[in-house]
């Protein structure tokens, strides 16, 4: 998928269909001139419904859908017929999709199953005909409820990416590299900050034709927590992760403080991020001999709190490694 193609924010306004009339009408035929009340009952009007769809990657599908409307209920007839119902309109999302009041900006639910249905915005209800209105005291009703109105909103989709594995790093920490290496994933690879723009996911094959997915977040910098550059369009990305993957290249002038750095952005973020597992891997340790990398074991085992693996995308060195501790810290 190329990157101007993965949407994850997209605004749109949702309008139900209002119910149908129900009828006034009174029973006349042949030999019958006053016949008691008969109207039926208007039909609901059509719900929009969200459903999960797990074939679905990214919002690109809805870019363009500005207005959804669901049909109206139909009114109600004579001999106690009913209106039909309005058509609900089903709007298929990828998973990890929450949706947003776009003026409160409050969750109104997320959808995180395939073939999961919610209504976002109900069809109103049909009115009653005036058969239900019938007494011994009011025997010829000539009234009848009217439908309920529609419910219109203005929501915001946003998609958090749903993967086992997110890669956590500086900008050209080596995360794309990895993800081109372990998946069949072919995501942009340059030499300059900020190479990746949107998240690229990758399914891992590991033994037995086991997989995994493993998602390239782009690279956070000190102050993402605050929105700087393009931070909380990045972090949202890695809360649905069940493992974070630190990458921190070898030649970092200080490794404990740059995952220091990256843990704190995190929890300034959300603090819950930080319940999650995490390991570190020091990328790019084809650039160390075997003496320099014995010395920087030693340093680390004292410095660092968490697991960590030496690993090199481009010589393929600490991959096999990496894959098995990741399955096993998944299962």
């Amino acid at each position: 998928m190329t990157e101007g193609n993965f949407v994850d924010y997209v605004k749109m306004y949702v309008s139900s269909g209002k119910g149908g009339r129900g009828s006034a009408h009174l029973h006349r035929e042949k030999y019958i001139t006053k016949g008691g009340p008969d109207g039926g009952d208007g039909g609901r009007g059509g719900h929009v419904i969200l459903r999960g769809n797990a074939n679905l990657w990214t919002l690109l599908h809805l870019k363009f859908k500005k207005h959804i409307r669901a049909g109206h209920g139909e009114n109600g007839g004579k001999s106690r017929s009913f209106g039909a119902d309005g058509e609900d309109f089903y709007l298929d999302v990828p998973l990890g999709t929450v949706v947003r009041d776009t003026e409160t900006n409050e969750i109104l639910l997320e959808i995180t199953e395939n073939g999961e249905e919610q209504i976002i915005a109900e069809g109103g209800k049909g009115g009653l005909g005036n058969w239900h209105f019938r007494s011994s005291t009011n025997q010829t009703p000539r009234y009848a409820q009217p439908g309920l109105p529609m419910e219109e909103k203005y929501i915001t989709l946003e998609l958090k990416v749903l993967a086992d594995v997110g890669l956590v790093g500086f900008p050209n920490a080596g995360k794309s590299t990895l993800l081109s290496v372990v998946t069949s994933a072919k995501p942009k690879i340059a030499d300059y900050e900020f190479t990746t723009l949107k998240p690229n996911l990758g399914i891992v094959e590991y033994r037995d034709f086991q997989t995994f997915v493993m998602a390239d977040i782009p690279g956070i910098i000190e102050g993402a927590a605050e929105g700087k550059g393009l931070g909380h369009y990045f972090l949202r990305h890695i809360e649905r992760n069940s493992i974070l993957l630190f990458l921190i290249p070898a030649d970092a002038e200080d490794i404990k403080k740059q995952y220091d750095i990256l843990l704190d952005e995190l929890r300034r973020y959300n603090p819950e991020m930080l319940d999650k597992d995490r390991i570190i891997a020091i990328s790019k340790c084809d650039m160390l001999d075997d003496e320099l990398q014995a010395e920087l074991k030693i340093e680390l085992d004292n410095e660092l709190p968490i697991p960590y693996l030496f690993i090199s995308s481009v010589a393929q060195k600490g991959i096999t490694e990496l894959k098995d501790t990741l399955w096993k810290m998944l299962n």
